[in-house]
């Protein structure tokens, strides 16, 4: 553990890259640093040797590197290094961190703050917002409104921008987030979930009911060879990063079941994808198919019931109830709850008769 402030320079670089929330719209943001249109007379030629005829300052290796790494793509499709460039393809090339130059435009916003002191802040966000700006939502995120309330967020990470941030949780995703006010508190924090001393638990209401009523879900998780959209679960741990999610059924609603799920780890998408491998997506998560019946007839009144029950909570059925974790400065513990919002609780009580009939 962290003794004090002047440690802090000591840590910095063990957190240049720290394990970010699951529920991270974050890790699955991608930045897109280069947008280039061949020349209509462009000559067929190699991706790597157009893209290091194009970009200054790089090596034919790391452009090979990005190429295998997916961080490169072709009129939108992935490719290979011996890809050859064709008259007005478009190369496009994204990464997972924005580029220097971005800046974090400060927004009014109505935030729902659960804590605030002179290290950190708790706030409870809502289904919908993303948190942090990236291509294409660079405006109107929980950072933007951040801020404007903080006036001064913290960078963290050496400098690169990631504004207060420890953790995230996905766009459509509800429930509490702590924020780092200062370098300090920020560096603490990320100790935390670096080693995995932070208390997480998120309600989800999943297909399908597990055959234990207790259970931990284990398997490597990384971006999907098929969609890079997607996490995919590596059981064997060939690909991916270790992860770990721990769950209880608190209630059963027949063709459904209401989870507490506890995070070990925090990867992309960690208990969507978690529940998917082991036969249970979430309800209304259209990314990992559960968006449609799962459980229960594909017809009839069943079907239109479930559509009606979709129309209710249009987003994945998830929610980060409650935070736990020690002090920066006071080393006090600490335990935040956030009640599940409207739609959430809608939907459990159009479930309700069905639990009766069983």
């Amino acid at each position: 553990m962290i003794s004090g402030p002047d440690e802090l320079e000591d840590y910095q670089n063990a957190f240049t890259n720290p394990d970010l929330e699951e529920e991270g719209e974050g890790g699955d943001e991608l930045y897109e640093h280069h947008r280039i249109r061949a020349d209509k007379g462009q000559e067929l030629l190699r991706l790597d040797k157009f893209l290091l005829n194009r970009l200054a300052n790089t090596s034919r290796n790391r452009i090979q590197n990005a190429i295998r790494a997916e961080a490169v793509q072709v009129n939108d499709r992935v490719v290979k290094s011996n890809y050859r460039v064709k008259p007005l393809d478009v190369i496009t090339i994204t990464l997972p961190e924005p580029p220097r130059e971005f800046k974090v435009v400060p927004e009014p916003m109505q935030l729902d703050i659960r804590y605030e002191d002179d290290e950190l802040l708790i706030v409870n966000k809502p289904a919908g917002l993303v948190v942090h700006p990236a291509f294409g939502n660079w405006q109107g995120t929980l950072v933007n409104g951040l801020a404007y309330h903080l006036q001064n967020l913290p960078t963290g990470r050496n400098g690169e921008i990631r504004p207060g941030l420890v953790h995230r949780i996905d766009k459509d995703t509800s429930g509490l987030l702590v924020i780092g006010k200062t370098e300090w508190a920020m560096t603490h924090l990320s100790q935390q979930f670096f080693y995995h001393t932070i208390e997480r638990t998120y309600l989800a209401l999943v297909w399908g009911v597990p055959k234990d009523s207790t259970g931990t879900v284990r398997g490597h998780i990384g971006r999907s060879l098929k969609d890079r959209k997607v996490q995919a679960v590596y059981p064997d741990g060939e690909q991916g990063k270790h992860a770990v999610t721990h769950y209880k059924v608190l209630r059963s609603y027949g063709k459904v079941a209401l989870l507490q799920c506890n995070l070990e780890t925090g990867r992309t998408h960690q208990i969507r994808a978690h529940m998917k491998h082991i036969g249970h997506p979430l309800f209304g998560d259209a990314t990992y198919g559960g968006d449609k019946v799962v459980y229960g007839q594909r017809t009839g009144a069943y079907k239109a019931f479930v559509d009606k029950a979709l129309e209710l909570m249009p987003r994945q059925a998830l929610h980060a109830k409650s935070l736990g974790f020690v002090h920066p400065t006071t080393h006090q513990q600490l335990h935040f709850e956030a009640e599940l919002p409207s739609d959430f609780e809608a939907l459990l009580a159009a479930w309700e008769p069905y639990a009766a009939e069983q």
